[in-house]
């Protein structure tokens, strides 16, 4: 059961975290290395937009798992 609620809670977090680190992520990326945004998110253009933020997402949900693991207490 401790997996389905860590695997829960690490979705919940990536979605919730992933617009709007993402958009600060490609604006940032944009001012200082004069990277185009879409190129950010398409990882270079290697990917369609859409793969793109499918991939940013499970960047951001991978992380979130770790989080969650360690984060939630043992019952």
């Amino acid at each position: 059961m401790r997996f389905v609620q860590a695997m829960t809670m690490a979705a919940i977090v990536a979605t919730l975290l992933c617009v709007p680190v993402g958009a600060v992520l490609a604006v940032l990326a944009s001012m200082f290395l004069d990277v185009p945004v879409q190129s950010v998110l398409t990882f270079g253009g290697a990917l369609h937009l859409v793969a793109g933020l499918l991939a940013w997402w499970t960047v951001a949900f991978v992380a979130a798992v770790v989080y969650a693991v360690f984060a939630m207490p043992e019952p």
